[in-house]
């Protein structure tokens, strides 16, 4: 056998199986994009309109309609028990405030304590972002 025959016949396989491969990759690449354009197709076909008058869909929007005013209402309750706000109570206030609301966080200060000043800054903060928590301070040096 010569030498030459066998390297053109070598070559010859490796290339026809190199054709292959593209081949198939090309018939995937086809695939893929047909199924890409008909699921376009498909989403263009449905009617808006038609979609916005869907029961389901009012129905859907009626509850959450509802449940937003539910929170809103929550929310505006919550606030007229002190909720929302970081503010300082007395000693005397300490049972009603703390039982009045189910989460509490009282901060019991010192005025000299720079430590207590900084949690003060972080407190206020949170306080408004947390509206079911009610952040109450108290101060530590005139309590019995």
């Amino acid at each position: 056998m010569d030498p030459n025959s066998v390297k053109s016949t070598l070559s010859n396989l490796a290339f026809e199986n190199v054709m292959a491969a593209a081949a198939r990759d090309y018939k995937k690449e086809m695939l893929a994009q047909e199924k890409a354009q008909s699921s376009t197709s498909v989403n263009q076909e449905v009617d808006l309109d038609e979609l916005m008058d869907h029961p389901e869909l009012e129905k859907l929007h009626a509850d959450r309609i509802t449940a937003l005013k539910k929170e809103a209402e929550k929310r505006e309750a919550l606030k007229r028990q002190g909720h929302g706000e970081y503010r300082e109570i007395s000693e005397g206030d300490f049972l009603g405030e703390v039982t009045g609301s189910e989460k509490v966080v009282c901060h019991f200060y010192h005025k000299e304590f720079y430590r207590c000043k900084i949690m003060d800054k972080h407190l206020k903060a949170l306080a408004s972002k947390h509206l079911d928590t009610k952040f109450i301070k108290l101060d530590a040096e005139g309590l019995q």
